[in-house]
């Protein structure tokens, strides 16, 4: 079986060697780079399955690499960082990251994270699901690929998952809680701002409307839904 890969960048020594034990320990094949501009290069020159990404580095920080890294690739990005403010979080979020751990740390956390991220990477989204048409938006289970008029919408893959666990729910009240962990893992549930600025972000791209969505309604105090299918 092949080895998943994963791309460690932190400036820091004592945390990359911290990450790098524990990611070989669990299997992981592990690459370094001490700063943005030797993880742009390495992301250029290689393939990888995760990014785990610190956000204060010399050079281009993590967010620089970040948003590079979605111009152009939809490789899960975990971002790493001291700063825990709720601003940040959504910046990283926003920015495109599929998850944001701040430090410290426990490594059982990062472990199981990072499982979380590289499963779904590599897990289908097939089924036995038909595609969900409504009005003009038509999301495909087995192609992962969502389309608005007949023009394919360029989602990440966090944001498809995302559109996608409303589609096939299509008609019913979805909790943030139930979508978090629907998308993201049984372990978070606390992670509020996750679900809300990826709504944002699919809002964004599919709707002709923003300040009056007719794809992605929001239920005040509850949560989230799609119409029933039509």
């Amino acid at each position: 079986m092949t080895q998943q890969s994963i791309l460690v960048v932190d400036d820091e020594a004592p945390m990359r060697k911290l990450l790098v034990g524990n990611l070989k320990a669990s299997g992981y094949a592990v690459q370094l780079a001490m700063d943005g501009t030797e993880a742009v290069k390495l992301i250029e020159e290689h393939i990888f399955d995760l990014l785990l990404l610190d956000i204060n580095m010399p050079g281009p920080n993590g967010l620089h690499v970040l948003q590079a890294v979605r111009r152009d690739a939809q490789v899960p990005v975990l971002m790493l960082s001291g700063r825990g403010r709720e601003r940040d979080i959504v910046e990283a979020l926003d920015l495109g990251a599929d998850d944001y751990l701040s430090k410290p740390f426990g490594i059982a956390e990062l472990l199981a994270r990072v499982k979380a991220l590289l499963r779904r990477g590599t897990a289908g989204a097939g089924g036995p699901f038909p595609a969900y048409r409504y009005q003009g938006l038509e999301v495909d289970f087995g192609a992962r690929r969502a389309k608005v008029d007949g023009v394919e919408v360029p989602l990440t893959r966090r944001e498809f998952e995302v559109l996608a666990y409303l589609a096939r729910n299509a008609g019913k009240i979805l909790l943030h809680r139930e979508v978090l962990q629907a998308v993201w893992g049984g372990q978070y549930g606390s992670e509020s701002d996750y679900v809300w600025t990826f709504v944002q972000r699919i809002r964004r791209k599919i709707e002709p409307d923003r300040a009056h969505p007719r794809y992605v309604l929001t239920e005040p105090g509850v949560g989230y839904r799609l119409p029933a299918a039509a």
